[in-house]
This record gives structure tokens, sequence and C-alpha cells, in this order.
């Protein structure tokens, strides 16, 4: 379809988000415990990562599991849940704007038969617990045929919103009517639901593929002249995005948090000065085209969890330098600070011997103290912290969660 038409949608979707109701402030939040502190676990739903365990599971399966996700969050006296709820360009909630998820039936656009992000905030507060909805906003399919989308999905209406790169589909950046509709398909559930917070993981141009080009050219010859290159242009993208996100969650449910979980590593200080002392493969300036230390150094976000997914010496990123780079950079900041912790490595095998060690997330616990900067920890994932195969998850709680507190706020 045409670049009118396409507008045009973008346009209805508009005007669904300025009908959409505005709540007075956000609700089920704990508080008036001292010293509060992030205890959060990250709920993955794409490829069934987390929850549900497979696809096709009846409702009440399905309900089962993510109580049982919300419980076992409540015994390892965690406070927080972060629940995937828009995983590839779907939803976990009935959407106006996106079909129902594969990973709730098999079938994209099939209703599970149940409200699984309006039960999940209830149950989650019934508990004491706060419930941040986590979107993906660009990934469309982690394959790299759109017939096999549903036949009403937004990518099948109009194609040349997609970009297909790396065996996968994604939603171009660089349109402007594409931003629209991705913030006010997301921001349906955060009219709907009395969420906490609104959550973006690392994903926001695609991590690089040897060998293959992003193909944003159209967009970028119609959109890019006004900056000095591509890369600045597409990071320009980015920052729109975050920005007019955080402006409209606030104004949607005042009071909801919005806060992103980048890769830990902003730039190495061999590409620049002010980048921490790494030797990472990825650095999300240059590759996913995030500016994530402006994002905390501007306020724009409430809260920033990099992922500081390594142990303490890892030579090419090393925990603790990471640590302290970050509490450098949130110092001062509105925006808090909150370590992401690699639960899922720790007793893997194929890890390096420092995540053999049942100690190794408590010692990096002992050390984000050092700084208080950091406010809390945010666990990968929820079957881990439930299955806790070598027990770091409960030493952890041994170690430092005696007692239950709420989250920051």
């Amino acid at each position: 379809m045409g670049r009118v038409s396409r507008r045009a949608f973008a346009v209805a979707a508009l005007s669904a988000f300025t009908a959409m109701p505005r709540a007075s402030a956000a609700s089920g939040r704990g508080g008036g415990a001292p010293d509060p502190e992030m205890r959060g676990v990250w709920i993955a739903s794409v490829a069934n990562r987390d929850w549900p365990s497979k696809a096709g599971l009846s409702a009440s399966q399905q309900r089962a599991e993510l109580l049982t996700h919300l419980d076992t969050a409540v015994r390892n006296r965690l406070n927080t849940v972060f629940f995937q709820v828009r995983p590839t360009a779907d939803a976990l909630w009935p959407s106006p704007f996106e079909p129902w998820s594969q990973y709730l039936t098999g079938t994209q656009g099939k209703d599970p038969g149940w409200d699984p992000l309006g039960t999940a905030v209830a149950e989650a507060h019934a508990r004491g617990l706060q419930l941040h909805a986590w979107f993906n906003p660009y990934r469309i399919a982690v394959h790299a045929d759109p017939s096999r989308l549903a036949a009403s999905h937004p990518a099948r209406r109009f194609p040349d919103w997609v970009v297909t790169y790396g065996g996968k589909l994604f939603y171009n950046p660089g349109l402007p009517e594409v931003r629209a509709f991705v913030e006010y398909a997301m921001l349906d559930a955060v009219a709907k639901y009395p969420v906490d917070g609104v959550h973006f993981d690392d994903y926001f141009y695609p991590y690089p593929v040897a060998g293959q080009t992003f193909d944003d050219d159209d967009a970028y010859a119609e959109y890019g002249g006004g900056f000095p290159d591509r890369a600045a242009w597409r990071r320009d993208n980015i920052d729109r995005l975050v920005r007019e996100m955080a402006d409209r969650v606030r104004e949607v449910r005042p009071g909801t948090r919005f806060g992103i979980s980048p890769f830990g590593v902003w730039r190495n200080a061999s590409t620049d000065p002010a980048g921490s002392d790494t030797r990472a493969g990825v650095q999300t300036y240059d590759d996913l085209h995030a500016d994530t230390r402006k994002w905390v150094r501007e306020g724009w976000i409430d809260y920033v969890v990099p992922q500081l997914y390594w142990n303490i010496g890892f030579a090419a990123a090393d925990y603790a330098e990471l640590v302290r780079w970050w509490a450098e950079v949130a110092n001062d900041s509105p925006a808090q600070l909150y370590v992401g912790e690699a639960l899922y490595k720790a007793g893997d095998p194929a890890q390096p011997a420092a995540w053999q060690q049942t100690g190794e997330l408590s010692r990096h616990l002992t050390l984000a103290k050092e700084y208080p900067q950091v406010r809390g920890h945010v666990y990968f994932a929820a079957k881990d912290v439930a299955a806790d195969r070598i027990g770091a998850m409960a030493r952890v709680v041994t170690d430092h969660y005696g007692r239950p507190v709420a989250p920051p706020l």
C-alpha cells in the first residue's frame, strides 16, 4: 500500500489513543517499608521462554503457570515482575491494534479465552507485587515469512513498514508513522490496566548480523537529510521513540514509571573516552543506535536496568567495571539504576567457571552495595528463579533478602 494509506492507518491509531481513558494515578503500588529496593524478575513470553511453558495449553493451565511464577517471586522475597506482553508485534491482552500472540494458542490471532495481562496485574497486586508491562517495540517476527503472520496483522497490511534482516521481520524505526503506530499499540495496554511500569528491553535497531544490511534506504532518503550520517539519524529515531513514549505514558497513566533494560555496554573506552573499560563486541550507541547513556543523564526515563550479564573479572566486560561505570552515569540523574543479573547462566556448564559457583550472584549484590546509585537488581528470568539449578538464587535470598521490602518509587 502507498504512504498515504499507511499514514491514514497511523492517524486512526492516534484517534484511538486520543479516546483512551486517562487514569488519575497508577494503582497497586507498595510502599511504607524502609529501605526500598528493586527485587525484580523478568517473565519472558517470546518463544515460550518462561511462560506459558508451551503454546496451546488451556486457559486454566496457562493461568495456573502464571500464578506459580508470581508465587515463586513472593517466596524469594522479590517485589516486582516484568511481564512480556508484546513479544513480537502481538498482544497478551485484547488489543484493537495487533493480534493475539501465537505463544498463547499456537496460532497468531486466536483468542486464548482469557486476558493474561489483566489477570497478571490483578494477581500481582493481590500478592503485593508491582507489575511492569514489558514491550518489544519493533520486532515483528523471529522468522522472515510475512505469510505466516495473521491475515489482519499490520505488517501484512502495510508491507512497506517492514524490513527483513537476519532471518527476522522488523518494523522500520525510520518511518514516523511506524513510530506513532507502535507507541499507540503499546499505550492501549497502559490505558486499560493499572500497570506500575512500562518496560522496554534491549532491542531497538536489531543486533548486527555479519554480511547483512538493514535496508532503510528509502526512509533515510526521505527523512535523513538533516543529519550528518545515517547512524546519527537512526539514533535520533530511537531518541524520539523514548522521549515520546515517556511523555505519553505519563499522560495516559500518571505515576506509572517508564524504564529500559539495555545491553550493558554503551561504548568501549577505546571507541569513546566516556565509555567503559571494556572490549565488548557490541556497543549500543554504535550497533543498536541506542544512546542509553543520554537517556539516563537527561532524565528521559525513570529507571534503567543495564543487562550486566557477565561475571566479576570477565576480561572483555567485567561486571565490577560496568557497575562502577553505570553508577557514575546515574549519579545526579533522576533515573534510578537497577542491575540486570544473568541468573540463567548460574550452573550452565557452557558458561565460565565463575558461573558454576553458587555464590557468584551473591557476590554481585555485595559489590553493588558499594555504590549508592544502585537501587536493586532484576533477574533473568522466571523459569531460572523457579529451577535455581545450583542454588544461586537461594543464596542471594539468604545473604541479601532477609525480609520483604517495597520497590523504589
